[in-house]
């Protein structure tokens, strides 16, 4: 591995774990699910860098993709409208 991607993998972990703390601190479910697709959209930018192409667009697609509108399209159904969590 050149240095280069090494730079790169130490930066894609710390944003990826940045990022799921955010989502699990966030008070905002709204911004938390956005900011659970960000997180799992570094995790499969992890998985390409480390070359396992089907993993990383597995984690895309389900991860990013299907697992935050789902959570956003019960968010809707729920409330209706956007609210803070008390705490």
């Amino acid at each position: 591995m050149s240095e280069l991607e090494l730079v790169l993998l130490a930066t894609l972990g710390v944003a990826t774990v940045g990022t799921a703390i955010v989502a699990v601190a966030l008070k905002n479910l709204v911004r938390s699910v956005v900011a659970y697709a960000l997180a799992s959209a570094f995790l499969a930018a992890l998985f390409f860098l480390l070359a396992s192409p089907f993993a990383g667009a597995l984690e895309l697609t389900v991860g990013a993709g299907l697992v935050a509108v789902l959570f956003l399209v019960a968010l809707i159904l729920a409330g209706g409208e956007e609210r803070e969590v008390p705490g």
